[in-house]
């Protein structure tokens, strides 16, 4: 029964102490880790499904890539390679310290001279006068020595470079370390609790206060993290803010951490150049709170607790807003005063709906077209100031939208811009809206609304269907009154869904064959009636359309037109005009803790200190025995290394050379 168990145990450590599993892990390990350093870790999944597709998504939640540090594999593969580490460590750290030690004098002749590296020569001087020249020899040249003597014959062993060996005890010493901190450093403490049902992470969008205690951490229970925190300036926090996947977490710090001033620099061209916060740490623990500056790369550790400035944002600030209406024959702007993060209810032409302010951007910074950097000689150019929101209905459904504040010349005409997109996975669709020669959107507004006046518009149908026909009307007014009726049909589509609407209806109704006719048909009667429309709006300005139109008003005519077409499909019933603007910033700090670090640290020195003992340190042995013969005293040397043999085969026969001459006197 004993050797049985016995049995097995060595099975076991022969198992845990192969070099092939040892090898195998750490191959696993390294190629977790560049999975780990390429795929950014606990991002909201929708960033994920963004980037891989449902599908993939999946298939890489399930194997656990976007939280690899805390998958129960990679836990498992650090815990076989802390055991398989620790099995080498036990059956061979006491060999090689037990090798350190012992010099091996009781090795026999036969042994010596069956050896590669071995030379055997005679002289005429005694034994002890060799000895002690020989010892000297090995100690100038860095041997420790040690002599027995035996019955026919006396032995010097000599050791050099015995810190080799210490070099694979250092090595895997060294793993088990770096593993002991990697899990220290770990999120496994954050996973086991999330296993055991411990901890939930918070997935609603409430504030810190409302956050149940399943998803909080307290400031006693903190382990490693890595979380971020936004302040404003004159603003404190207690708490800091960690990402789990599409959740996350609230870390209680020991301590507050008090925003008293943000400063950010900037280029010319807009760009950043530096930007800093002014902390304050305010515990109990200091006599008087603690006030340090931190930017990019320098950061405030206390307590262990790493700030590092990590990014910048805004911080709530003020904008003044003028909606003006979509889809309405009247021009009623509503001014509308809203900070950054706040939400208003607006009654508009379509219901009520929600604004959502989520962001604003003092700069937005874009590349020039080769053609400006040719003109201005600068490779960026600056946007201005910009705000992102959201329409929400009703129903809860919403979309997004990016506006700017400063018009944009394309080709020597002014547009303001605004972009609109049903999801994060899809990019901004930009609305180009015309601006008139003052740099409003007076003109457009007009245009636009006059457009949705059909008592107005049909005035004006009837009018110009009567200058085109002329006579014809006194003899067949229905002729007339259908073309009328078909303008409005047309224009209706058109205020609708622009272009594409019309195309959709003759897809519809029309036969095939006659689809490229009736399209052209319809774009000549719609024309004609948005022209006489538009010049409705110049006479309305004052101008003078009698005569003919500027080339100026043609190209505003043709923008507005294009802008027009695309409003059905924009999906917001106003339009927002950012006004003025008070800026708030906030500064985004990172909070770290890694009560593990020093012995991670401690894990890499010894692995380096290791590993550099095992390549540099070449561990050599000596041997040399002195036995007298026929009134002579026969000498045989030999050695071996653990290193380069050819290189130590070199510096063996230096050795033996010197030493010949030594003991020989020739």
């Amino acid at each position: 029964m004993i050797n049985k168990k016995h049995s097995r145990l060595n099975v076991l450590l022969e198992f845990f102490g192969s070099m092939n599993l040892a090898i195998t892990i750490l191959v696993a390990i390294a190629i977790a880790s560049v999975i780990g350093t390429v795929l950014q870790q606990n991002q909201p999944y929708n960033d994920y499904i963004i980037k891989f597709g449902p599908f993939w998504h999946e298939v890489f939640q399930t194997i656990g890539l976007y939280n690899i540090y805390g998958a129960i594999w990679f836990l498992a593969l650090l815990v076989f390679l802390v055991l398989s580490t620790s099995v080498c460590v036990y059956r061979n750290a006491p060999v090689m310290l037990r090798d350190m030690r012992q010099f091996r004098v009781n090795v026999k002749e036969k042994s010596l001279r069956l050896m590669h590296n071995s030379q055997s020569w005679s002289t005429e001087k005694s034994s002890e006068e060799v000895e002690k020249t020989l010892r000297y020899f090995l100690k100038l040249k860095g041997f420790r020595t040690r002599i027995k003597e035996h019955d026919d014959h006396r032995v010097i062993a000599g050791m050099k470079g015995a810190w080799n060996r210490s070099g694979y005890i250092f090595t895997h010493v060294g793993i088990i370390v770096l593993c002991l901190g990697a899990y220290l450093d770990g999120s496994f403490g954050l996973t086991i609790k999330e296993w055991t049902g411990r901890i939930i992470p918070e997935v609603r969008d409430i504030r810190a206060d409302q956050v149940p205690a399943t998803a909080r951490l307290k400031a006693e229970e903190s382990g490693s993290f890595r979380g971020s925190i936004s302040l404003q300036e004159g603003t404190s926090s207690k708490i800091v803010f960690l990402n789990i996947r599409d959740g996350y977490l609230v870390q209680e710090l020991p301590f507050t951490i008090e925003l008293k001033d943000f400063r950010i620099e900037h280029y010319a061209s807009g760009q950043p150049k530096s930007f800093e916060s002014d902390l304050i740490i305010h515990d109990d623990l200091l006599d008087k709170p603690l006030e340090q500056t931190i930017s990019v790369n320098h950061p405030l550790i206390y307590r262990g607790y790493a700030m590092y400035q990590a990014s910048f944002g805004d911080g709530g600030s003020n904008l003044s807003l003028v909606a003006w209406p979509f889809h309405s024959q009247k021009i009623q702007k509503i001014d509308v005063n809203v900070a950054v993060k706040e939400k208003r209810t607006l009654k508009t032409s379509a219901g009520k709906y929600t604004l959502e302010l989520d962001d604003f951007k003092m700069f937005n910074i874009f590349p020039n077209t080769k053609e400006e950097r040719l003109e201005t000689g600068k490779q960026f150019k600056n946007f201005g100031p910009s705000f992102t929101f959201k329409m929400r209905d009703a129903t809860g459904v919403a979309n997004e939208y990016h506006n700017y504040m400063l018009p944009i010349t394309q080709n020597g005409r002014r547009f303001i811009l605004t972009g609109m997109r049903n999801s994060v996975a899809e990019t901004f669709r930009y609305l180009h809206i015309p601006m008139d020669k003052d740099d409003s959107l007076d003109r457009f507004m007009t245009f636009h609304a006059l457009l949705h006046d059909q008592i107005r518009v049909k005035r004006i149908a009837q009018t110009s269907v009567k200058a085109a026909m002329g006579d014809i009307n006194k003899i067949d007014q229905k002729m007339q009154a259908d073309v009328v009726r078909s303008m409005m049909n047309l224009l209706t589509l058109f205020n609708q869904g622009g272009y594409v609407a019309i195309d959709q209806d003759i897809k519809k109704r029309v036969p095939k064959d006659k689809q490229v006719k009736v399209a052209e048909a319809y774009v000549k009667i719609l024309q004609n009636l948005l022209q006489n429309t538009f010049l409705a709006v110049l006479k309305q300005e004052g101008v003078d359309t009698k005569k003919s139109v500027s080339d100026e008003d043609n190209l505003f005519f043709e923008d507005a037109i294009s802008a027009l077409a695309g409003i059905g499909a924009y999906g917001s019933p106003v339009y927002f005009q950012l006004a003025e603007f008070k800026q708030r910033e906030s500064s985004g700090i990172q909070i770290t803790l890694h009560p593990g670090q020093n012995i991670f640290y401690l894990g890499c020195l010894m692995l380096i200190v290791g590993i550099f003992m095992m390549f540099y340190i070449s561990y050599q042995r000596l041997w040399i025995i002195l036995k007298p013969e026929s009134g002579k005293l026969m000498i045989t040397f030999a050695g071996s290394g653990n290193r380069d043999q050819r290189e130590f085969a070199k510096t063996f026969a230096v050795l033996v050379s010197k030493a010949e001459k030594f003991t020989t006197g020739k």
